[in-house]
């Protein structure tokens, strides 16, 4: 039998969004994918791009982060681990993820993938989903993180903590 743990989290700011990234990321290892969805402008690139920087930063690596809107695929090397991040908004046919290599990378990197529902079949039951979504406030996001496998409790529990807790 499975668990379900969520997370609903509201950023006041693409800042405040962008903690939440560095955050989530410092606990993210090998096997690890997140899948975030939302509408166009929702702040999933901001989301990665941020979560991708910090993990770089912590090896004093800096470097630009583009959106893979067009590649569909960046990597990045950590080091111990890649980290793959993916945007499947133009992916027409959920199986150019096995040529893509992305089947393989949900086993052994850490992978964050926008446009998650383009996987059809190919979503790893084991995955966190990140779900990004405007308010009335252009400022404010709304942000709720879902699994279904149990191993995800524990970061979960440590983002609401240092939400809330003093920063």
């Amino acid at each position: 039998m499975t668990n379900s743990c969520t997370l609903r989290l509201t950023s006041t700011s693409p800042e405040q969004t962008a903690a939440i990234a560095v955050r989530l990321g410092a606990g993210l290892g090998a096997g690890d994918v997140v899948l975030l969805s939302g509408p166009v402008g929702a702040g999933k690139s901001l989301f990665a791009r941020a979560l991708i920087q910090s993990r770089l930063a912590a090896l004093d690596r800096f470097e630009d982060v583009p959106s893979p809107s067009f590649t569909l695929v960046q990597t990045y090397d950590l080091d111990i681990v890649e980290l793959w991040h993916a945007d499947l908004y133009r992916l027409t046919d959920p199986h150019d993820v096995l040529e893509l290599g992305l089947d393989q990378a949900f086993e052994e990197a850490i992978c964050l993938v926008e446009w998650p529902e383009r996987l059809g079949a190919f979503q790893p039951a084991s995955a966190l989903h990140l779900t990004l979504q405007t308010t009335d406030d252009p400022a404010f996001r709304a942000l709720h993180f879902s699994a279904v496998d149990p191993r995800w409790t524990g970061l979960l529990s440590k983002l609401a903590h240092s939400q809330h807790g003093p920063t």
